[in-house]
């Protein structure tokens, strides 16, 4: 389904550097060169990649100091990664990514607003993302909240957001709450297909780039027992 990194491509948009002494690569933050010369799928590829290296423990040794000041002036990331405010899911650790590397907004039940959505245009329109992910993730709180209908203070009106996706999943048997866990992984598989139908549908802009090559949205969903990404077809 995706292409290739191009051998130079993935060179320079990687950023590897050996460490003086050893065989081991260090990765370095994503200059402007870099991104620009990024297409949509080698952006994908990337966290793929990382998410490889994080499942296999063979995530690349960094250093903040060097990447803090090299992000000093400047920031050019690859990818906006939409998720969860769960703990288990830090989106830069999952897909082995550094300072500057990922733009990361986060909100219970990883669904989009005006406000994200405004996020999400400036990090494509205006700092050259090349790739937008809605990760959502197994034994999700967010969602199983909404399965059962909880009301608390303001967490009533951020779990409205998922109550479609509650809607939309009809052919799951059994238990329409959180006790029934095969549904609760059918809504959290429609919330993230969901989301990624409702920017294409609610931001012109994105859609545009979309349209022209520019970027891609994409679903993805992270295991919280294995750490491991699937990406949505």
């Amino acid at each position: 389904m995706f292409t290739s990194v191009r051998p130079l491509l993935a060179c320079a948009a990687l950023l590897l550097l050996l460490v003086p002494g050893t065989a081991q690569a260090q990765a370095v933050t994503q200059t402007q060169a870099t991104q620009a010369a990024m297409t949509p799928a080698d952006a994908l590829q990337m966290l793929q990649a990382g998410n490889e290296r994080f499942v296999n423990g063979q995530m690349l040794p960094r250093n903040y100091q060097d990447q803090v000041e090299a992000t000093a002036t400047g920031q050019y990331p690859f990818a906006v990664v939409l998720g969860c405010i769960d703990s288990r899911v830090p989106p830069e650790i999952v897909f082995d990514q550094g300072i500057g590397d990922i733009f990361a907004p986060r909100i219970a039940g990883n669904f989009v607003n005006t406000d994200i959505l405004g996020s999400m245009e400036f990090a494509t329109a205006v700092a050259g993302s090349k790739l937008i992910v809605v990760l959502g993730h197994s034994s999700c709180g967010a969602v199983k909240g909404a399965c059962d209908h909880v009301e608390l203070g303001n967490l009533t009106h951020t779990l409205a957001n998922i109550a479609p996706a509650i809607y939309a999943v009809t052919d799951v048997a059994g238990e329409r709450s959180s006790k029934n866990a095969s549904y609760v992984e059918a809504v959290t598989h429609e919330n993230v297909a969901m989301t990624v139908q409702n920017i294409l549908d609610r931001s012109p802009v994105i859609k545009d780039l979309v349209d022209k090559g520019e970027v891609m949205v994409v679903g993805a969903m992270y295991d919280v027992a294995t750490g491991r990404v699937t990406f949505m077809e």
